[in-house]
């Protein structure tokens, strides 16, 4: 699978965003989907992450509350909004993709995901 991730861009602390990663090349459906993000000098944070059918959720306790992940399958795109953005969200965020046979599992460590989106840049101004 292919994926491609947007919607990044520059933003006032307490707003908005919504990034997307689309996927290509493969089910879409077979994937758990998550985001993870890095900051400058920082290593790679799990974020958020769906399972293959978006029937289970979980969330980085720094993002609970304001960050909600949600996933099209019709369209092969997994989205995160990104809500009360805070400057300490200033990071690249990558989408990872990797297939599974769980309904429910998403995995939150970075080595187990296989294929990655090639990352968009959120800054939030204070």
């Amino acid at each position: 699978v292919q994926l491609q991730a947007f919607g990044g861009g520059l933003v006032q602390a307490g707003g908005s965003l919504r990034l997307s990663c689309a996927a290509s090349g493969s089910t879409f459906s077979s994937y758990c989907i998550t985001w993870f993000r890095q900051a400058p000098g920082k290593e790679r944070e799990f974020v958020a992450g769906i399972s293959r059918t978006g029937g289970h959720t979980y969330y980085a306790d720094s993002v609970k509350g304001r960050f909600t992940i949600f996933r099209a399958n019709a369209k092969n795109t997994t989205y995160l909004q990104m809500n009360s953005l805070k400057p300490e969200d200033t990071a690249v965020y990558y989408c990872a993709a990797e297939r599974s046979q769980s309904l429910t599992v998403v995995y939150t460590y970075d080595s187990a995901y296989d294929y990655w989106g090639q990352g968009t840049q959120v800054t939030v101004s204070s």
